[in-house]
């Protein structure tokens, strides 16, 4: 049996996918939640556990993921690079590179948001970072709905990829 760089960078692709996107669905529908929770509950033992122990490791492995995903994915596309980014429109490219491109873009947009708003906003929220009682309200606003934004993505996103794949139509 032969090794096969392709295959390789599939699974590692599939592996560091569902891994940011399994820790994206755990922060937006358990984690925040669970803070809000944590807060409200005067008797409670309060959110500190969180966010001391397990929300930096969970955001270490998103952001890693998600980087690992991306790369792993323009890897996978290779030569068909430049038709998918472009969504299809240069010669020769066909429905897969359609396809593949908007999953790709949308891919792009989530990946920008983890590294440049929801990670550097995440610092201050965690105190891992100095910041006001204004900068961390702020924090809270613009790391939540790029969260929830990414969230709204990964749908068509997996759709996408997956109509790619499999020729399915849209």
């Amino acid at each position: 049996m032969e090794f096969s760089f392709l295959a390789f960078d599939r699974w590692i692709h599939f592996l560091s996918g569902i891994t940011w996107i399994g820790l994206l669905y755990y922060f937006n529908f358990v984690q925040v939640p669970a803070m809000g929770a944590a807060l409200a509950d005067k008797d409670g033992p309060g959110p500190a556990a969180i966010g001391k122990y397990v929300a930096p490791r969970a955001l270490l492995w998103f952001r890693w993921a998600a980087l690992v995903t991306f790369f792993s994915g323009t890897a996978l596309l290779g030569a068909d690079t430049g038709k998918a980014f472009s969504l299809g429109l240069m010669e020769g490219s066909t429905a897969y590179h359609t396809y593949i491109g908007i999953g790709a873009w949308l891919g792009t947009i989530m990946l920008f948001n983890v590294w440049v708003l929801i990670w550097p906003n995440q610092k201050k929220i965690l105190g891992m970072v100095e910041a006001s009682p204004e900068q961390i309200a702020k924090a809270k606003t613009v790391a939540l709905m790029a969260s929830r934004t990414n969230t709204l993505l990964s749908i068509p996103l997996l759709m996408f990829m997956g109509a790619a794949s499999h020729g399915m139509p849209i």
